[in-house]
This record gives C-alpha cells, sequence and structure tokens, in this order.
C-alpha cells in the first residue's frame, strides 16, 4: 500500500513538473515574455537603454546625408569601322554615357544647398539627388573647385533636412569618428544612409600635387570604413557635427582597408565661401 501512495506522490510531481516546463516554454517561445516570481513581466532592454552617443549623433545628421547620381559623358577613341588595323588614323572620337555616384550633405536647409566632393559630379550632364526620405531632386551645381575637390549643390524643395557644421580645429587623436553615405546603395536600391564608426586616426596629412592637379592639405585620417559611394558624404564627431567631407582611401584591391581621408569642413567652409 506504501509503495503505491509512493508511485502516485511521483507521477503527481512529474505532472507538476511537465506543467511548469509547458508554462515555461510558452513563456520563452510564445511571446517571449519572461516573468518575474511575483508574476509581473520582464520588459526587454528599451531602445532608450540602448541608445548610445553615437547612435544619438548619427540621428542628429543621418537624414541631410544624401545620394548623388550622376551622367557623365566621356570621349573615347573608337575604332575605324572597317575591321582592319590603319595604326590611328582612321580612328574617330565617340561619346559614351557613364553612371557613377557618391554621397553629399545638406547643410543649409532654407536654400536647399549640398556640399560633396568635385570628382563627384564634374563633368555631369545630369545630377540627381535622393534623399533618405526617398524624394529625388534635380541638382544644379553652384560651384566646383576642382583643386580642392569641393562642390556646391542647390535642389528646390520643401521641408529640407540639414546638418550642422562643426569645428576641424582642435581635433583629438583616437576620438570617435562617424562616416555617413550611400556606398553602394545603387545596387541595392536603397536611398538610406550607412554608418561607420572608428577613430581620428591622424590629423594635418597631407600629399603631394596629383597628377589630377588637385591639392589635399592637413587632411583627416580615419579608419572609420569608407569604401566607393562615400564620396562626398560627412564624416561627424559625437555632437553629430560635419568635421569633415568623406573624400578617398588607400587601397590596393579598392575595397577599404580602415585608411581614409576626409577634408577638414574648416577647409571647405573656405571654399564654399567663393563658390
Amino acid at each position: 500500500m506504501r509503495s503505491t501512495n509512493i508511485i502516485i506522490l511521483l507521477i503527481a510531481i512529474l505532472i507538476i513538473n511537465a506543467g511548469i516546463s509547458l508554462v515555461l516554454i510558452n513563456q520563452f517561445m510564445g511571446n517571449g515574455t519572461l516573468f518575474k516570481n511575483d508574476g509581473t513581466p520582464v520588459s526587454k532592454t528599451s531602445s532608450a537603454m540602448r541608445s548610445t552617443d553615437i547612435t544619438k549623433a548619427v540621428a542628429k545628421a543621418e537624414q541631410a546625408v544624401v545620394s548623388i547620381n550622376v551622367i557623365k559623358t566621356e570621349t573615347v577613341r573608337g575604332g575605324n569601322g572597317f575591321g582592319f588595323p590603319f595604326f590611328g588614323f582612321f580612328d574617330f572620337p565617340m561619346q559614351r554615357q557613364v553612371q557613377s555616384f557618391g554621397s553629399g550633405v545638406i547643410y543649409d536647409a532654407k536654400n536647399g544647398y549640398i556640399i560633396t566632393n568635385s570628382h563627384v559630379v564634374n563633368g555631369a550632364t545630369q545630377t540627381k539627388v535622393v534623399l533618405p526620405d526617398k524624394r529625388e531632386f534635380d541638382a544644379e551645381i553652384v560651384g566646383i573647385d576642382d583643386a580642392h575637390d569641393i562642390a556646391k549643390l542647390r535642389i528646390k524643395g520643401s521641408n529640407l533636412p540639414s546638418a550642422a557644421l562643426g569645428s576641424s580645429s582642435g581635433l583629438l587623436i583616437g576620438e570617435w569618428a562617424i562616416a555617413i553615405g550611400n556606398p553602394y546603395g545603387y545596387l541595392m536600391g536603397d536611398s538610406n544612409p550607412t554608418v561607420s564608426v572608428g577613430v581620428i586616426s591622424a590629423i594635418n596629412r597631407s600629399f603631394s600635387m596629383r597628377d589630377d592637379k588637385r591639392d589635399y592639405k592637413n587632411m583627416i585620417q580615419t579608419d572609420a570604413a569608407i569604401n566607393p559611394g562615400n564620396s562626398g558624404g560627412p564624416l561627424i564627431d559625437i555632437n553629430g557635427e560635419v568635421i569633415g567631407i568623406n573624400t578617398f582611401i588607400f587601397s590596393e584591391n579598392g575595397g577599404n582597408v580602415g585608411i581614409g581621408f576626409a577634408i577638414p569642413i574648416e577647409a571647405v567652409k573656405r571654399v564654399l565661401a567663393t563658390l
């Protein structure tokens, strides 16, 4: 009789344990909500708790970062059309349209002014600007300073966002640097900017005059990832202010290796004042 009672007790314990397990499984797998001992739910980490100085800085600037789609006309040497080599005597120039992409940042919402690199838009026959909210505008090239690789564009629209221009004076080696732009966005059909984070690796990096006659002086070096399509986009600080314009990288294969350069915003401001 005693053994029968023990068996009944064990079965009851197993049933109770099974019920508790089912409740826990339902809590974990059903809606992902956990409960405290008193029955009150344990909340997930809120977005406010996940917010950092970096996410706050990005939020201040990202809506003003635009994609720039450009059509350029290039002249190339064509064939002679006869199928025979004439050593170039009968070759003739041909024109072809080439599409290229870059980034930019709206810094004056009232007048619709945008900063980008001159190499993004120089020679463009058509320039289209796409905002993160998917609005598209035909852009006017207001001015180009090719020697310093800066261009000023203008779009006409209402309720335009803008990013604040900060200062590149007094930058600290090792402080946060955030690159925003739209690398390869055209492949994904997505106008939302991409964010990459690094530090200020060095300042006052200067380069000898290049074959393209561009003069890069006192550049900001950063290890924040910069890739094709980032050119013309902003480099911002932890306050969400623009401290430079992302311009080029050092790379043997064309991809990011953590050595990128931005034109200091103080130099950009001086150029903009002349355009």
